[in-house]
């Protein structure tokens, strides 16, 4: 760089008329491959701290075709409503690693790493709207760059202009829509010499002031109308190198800017939710293992290791002071602290390691039958320390990565309690590998992972028993599979498994296809410091695609794809088969539609009996159809129907969804969201109960019933945005869901579809209701005058409301350091009427007793 620059957008100093200009930008949409309807111009300079980019976006029409939009950062990714120009640097020139900075004519950010949102660098960036059209200026520090040592570099390099009110996109790097594109299509901008960069230290310390308000049960001595509370941490980052990084934290942030939405959760299995804390969100990519790809697939997920809201996690074991007991506990484990060093060699040796430590959670409690007793206190969650360590190599100039990851969990149990329910040691290995070749038209990805958990012989008898694995399944008839465990021991000590994926596909032509495996022993188990629904799979899909990427007067592109995908457990069942027929269009009015069919005939169902034997799913057929318009629209929409009938009896879902975006003005932003589902399904499961006499059932017999289950919820957002700075965020979600259960039955026998109804077929039932004529519980007998014992069933009738909500201000009042003001309610009760009733529900929702939470969060960036 010769002669200063200032970051205002006008591109008015001498410095930018002695830059090279880059101007051969290409069409990739709407008409790819030609030459832009409007010229643009990119200069680039540099000095020993930064990197500046001055880009002129000619228009045709002035000021007044340029599009613009005001939001907060980041809210443009991926949304084309406004005119913004993009960099896209590779420092590494690994042909892997993308990082994104954008504005748009308004000056708003958007910054990625790797197509993750969350990185947040300091960076300076401002436009200029004029009468040729529109200019940018950008300037990045080196030091929030990661790159190789080398005196003279060699970035990837490209170039992105929306043109918005065209739909147009143009490219610098051109690679057509039948390409896999993405960094190893780069460009490359060469002859950087960049001095080594000091080793900046870059503080962000916080402070969170937080109010509570919410009416507590009479008698609680723990718990006030008004509790108040401060909390303080901080982040750290360290540059030891131009590519390397320590990142570290002490008592980071888990207060929420937008809380988790409401779920009603049926199923045995546990719902999981997105990290949102910034020290696990940033360059979280770094860690990631077991990335799951298909064109087309479901009932399967990815090889994931390490889900990091298992640091810092609610008490596992708040339930054994919750029950009969006034008790006060924190809702998470602190964390006392946490670092990580990420970066990679100029070789291309990527290095990643976490370490975090959280605190015990110590509860206080007394009977409810006795408050004013002496406090009692209980550890339900032990101090934990947990390690993440993750290499990667890449080969043949990116086109071959290879990769090992570990992770490590440690619990200082300290009770009885603790070590009969919670695991002591969890262990876990794995090795990847992602090769292209045919100039990336094809690929190959690999992955294994090796488990291995050990504790108290009780704690491992839980999780054999646990949904995810169901050990203890009478009719399980495997029992080897080399080093794995398989079977049910419940005098283990430790349990191991494995799983592995691997998937070859054409990922390059109108012509695509796949094919994949997806398999996960019984005894493989990453819940210690990742989320595993199920076990006990062998996996395998395949399928073809053909796409349409060349407009023509019909459409602008479409694909249509035929698959089919099976699955059997460890002891040779089948357990899901499918095939399915999808098709898109985009049309030449940019209205998108697409629809699905998927027959799956009925299969065997391990895990509808909770543990009990296998029984034979009613198996479905799903219809699904989708449309959304043009997102450039002042008003623009989307909506989607699904409607599964089942097969084997008169079971069915359906589900809709309407989304409508209205933007009444430039910063202002209005999203409503209404969804709608029905579910019958005539065998939901209800509970097992012990029973000798049901001996072809191991024992055990399995009750379920009809339920009739509705849903209601209304996602609504508006977004005020006051410069690109200042942003005002409200979000509202209110759910209504109730479930109706009737027809008690159960299976006539294992591995069939048939089922006896007490009362009808078999048995008899008899109801119990309170005085207000509400059933409370059910009594059955499941043989009559036989040898069975009667037993009792609670009513599950369900009618659950919620509202949540946030009200969220964001002052990014210097680069890097924020002022937030959060409002967040809650509320929610429940009901037994089981029956849907819009209003009678909508009023009860009204009438549950809110929880306010205030919030002011002031962070603080510091480069040192």
């Amino acid at each position: 760089r010769a002669g200063a620059v200032s970051i205002d957008g006008r591109l008015d100093e001498s410095a930018w008329s002695a830059a090279e200009v880059i101007s051969d930008l290409h069409q990739q949409q709407p008409d790819e491959g030609k030459p832009p309807t409007e010229r643009t111009e990119l200069r680039i300079l540099y000095d020993a701290n930064a990197i500046y980019v001055g880009a002129r976006m000619f228009d045709s029409q002035g000021p007044s075709g340029v599009r613009k939009l005001l939001v907060r950062r980041d809210q443009l990714l991926n949304d084309n409503g406004s005119d913004k120009i993009a960099l896209v640097l590779d420092p590494y020139h690994d042909r892997q690693t993308r990082v994104l900075f954008e504005l748009n004519p308004l000056g708003v950010k958007g910054d990625q790493l790797n197509g993750d949102n969350s990185y947040d660098p300091v960076w300076e960036g401002a436009s200029q709207i004029d009468s040729l059209g529109w200019s940018a200026e950008f300037r990045i520090p080196l030091s929030q760059l990661r790159f190789a040592r080398d005196s003279v570099q060699t970035w990837g390099f490209q170039v992105r202009r929306t043109i918005a009110r065209r739909n147009e996109e143009d490219m610098w790097a051109f690679w057509r829509n039948n390409e896999p594109g993405g960094p190893g299509y780069f460009g490359t901008v060469t002859g950087l010499a960049l001095a080594a960069q000091p080793r900046q230290l870059e503080l962000l310390p916080y402070v969170v002031q937080k109010s509570t308000y919410a009416l507590p049960t009479a008698g609680d001595p723990f718990h006030s109308k008004q509790q108040l509370s401060t909390r303080v941490g901080g982040d750290l980052r360290y540059n030891l190198s131009s590519n390397f990084t320590l990142d570290a934290t002490v008592n980071p942030d888990f207060g929420q800017v937008e809380v988790d939405p409401a779920v009603v959760n049926l199923s045995a299995f546990e719902t999981t939710f997105q990290e949102k804390r910034p020290f696990f969100v940033a360059n979280s990519s770094a860690f990631s293992f077991g990335n799951f790809n298909c064109y087309f697939c479901s009932n399967t997920s990815g090889l994931n290791v390490f889900y990091s809201r298992r640091i810092g996690r609610a008490p596992q074991l708040a339930g054994l002071v919750q029950s009969g007991n006034y008790s006060e506990f924190s809702d998470a484990s602190t964390i006392l602290g946490a670092a990580k060093i990420t970066g990679r060699t100029k070789d291309g040796l990527q290095l990643a390691m976490l370490e975090a430590i959280t605190n015990g959670v110590t509860s206080r409690y007394v009977p409810t039958t006795t408050p004013n007793a002496a406090p009692q206190s209980r550890e339900i969650e032990p101090k934990t320390n947990y390690f993440i360590g993750r290499v990667r190599k890449d080969l043949r100039n990116g086109d071959t990565r290879i990769g090992m990851i570990t992770t490590l969990t440690n619990r200082f149990l300290s009770d009885t309690a603790q070590t009969a329910r919670l695991r002591g040691r969890a262990e876990v290995v794995g090795a990847d590998i992602q090769h292209f070749w045919n100039k990336r038209g094809y690929s190959f990805s690999g992955q294994i992972a090796l488990t291995d958990v050990a504790g108290d012989t009780a704690a491992i008898r839980r999780t054999q028993r646990t949904s995810t694995h169901y050990f203890q399944r009478p009719d399980r008839t495997v029992t080897s599979d080399g080093l794995f465990d398989v079977s049910y021991d419940p005098t283990r000590t430790s349990l191991r498994g494995y799983g592995l994926y691997a998937r070859v596909a054409k990922e390059s032509g109108n012509w695509l296809w796949e094919t994949a495996q997806n398999w996960r022993s019984p005894g493989f188990e990453v819940n210690d410091l990742a989320a595993l629904s199920r076990t006990d799979f062998r996996w395998m899909q395949a399928g073809v695609i053909h796409t349409w990427t060349v407009p023509t007067s019909r459409y602008r592109n479409a694909a249509v794809l035929v698959s089919g995908q099976q699955q059997f457990n460890y002891d040779g069942d089948l357990t899901d088969r499918q095939g399915a027929v999808f098709g898109e269009v985009m049309w030449p009015n940019y209205i998108y539609t697409n629809a699905f069919v998927i027959r799956h005939p009925p299969t065997f169902d391990q895990y509808r009996t909770r543990g009990g034997v296998i029984v034979k799913s009613a198996g479905f057929t799903l219809y699904q159809t989708s449309a959304r318009g043009d997102s450039r629209a002042k008003v623009s929409w989307d909506a989607s129907t699904l409607y599964g009938p089942n097969i084997a009896d008169n079971g069915w879902f359906a589900t809709g969804n309407i989304g409508l975006v209205v933007k009444p003005a430039v910063n202002v932003r209005i999203s409503v969201g209404p969804g709608f589902s029905r579910d019958v399904d005539p065998r939901a499961f209800v509970t097992n109960v012990a029973d000798a006499t049901a001996t072809q059932f191991g024992g055990t017999r399995s009750v379920f019933a009809q339920l009739d289950q509705h849903s209601v919820s209304m996602n609504t957002r508006v977004n005020a945005t006051f410069s690109p700075n200042l942003t005002l965020e409200l979000f509202a979600q209110p759910l209504i869901a109730t479930g109706g259960y009737s027809a008690f039955r159960e299976y006539r026998a294992p591995r069939t579809t048939e089922v006896f109804e007490y009362g009808r077929d078999v048995g008899t039932i008899a109801m119990t209701r309170n005085a207000s004529g509400l059933v409370t519980s059910y009594r059955i007998d499941p043989d009559a005058a036989g040898a069975a014992v009667a037993f009792d069933v609670g009513n599950p009738d369900f009618n659950f409301h919620s509202l949540r909500g946030t009200a969220v201000v964001r002052w990014e009042y210097r680069p890097g350091s924020t002022l937030f003001f959060v409002w967040t309610q809650q509320r929610q009760g429940t009901d037994a009427f089981g029956d849907f009733d819009f209003n009678r529900d909508r009023s009860a929702l009204l009438r549950d007793r809110p929880v306010n939470v205030f919030q002011l969060k002031a962070t603080y960036w510091m480069g040192v």
